[in-house]
């Protein structure tokens, strides 16, 4: 298990401001830098990863938690 150099809970945030917000974050790392995520099912489950990797970031891992997920992303 890769231990993240940051960690953000995004739960309970419309699925627009959740990739917005991972998005700035990922932008003010370094790169190579390891991003923790918690975000809710549905739309965000949905529509973050994909907008992740097209920035050209690295999805490590996506897990299932409960009622969210939890995402690992290495910074471009």
């Amino acid at each position: 298990m890769v231990e993240p150099d940051d960690r953000i809970d995004l739960r309970g945030i419309l699925c627009l401001d959740t990739v917005t917000r991972t998005l700035m974050k990922l932008e003010g790392m370094d790169s190579g830098s390891i991003l923790e995520i918690l975000i809710d099912c549905g739309e965000p489950i949905e529509n973050v990863p994909p907008q992740i990797e097209e920035e050209g970031h690295e999805i490590l891992s996506t897990t299932k938690q409960n009622d969210h997920w939890k995402l690992v992303i290495r910074s471009e």
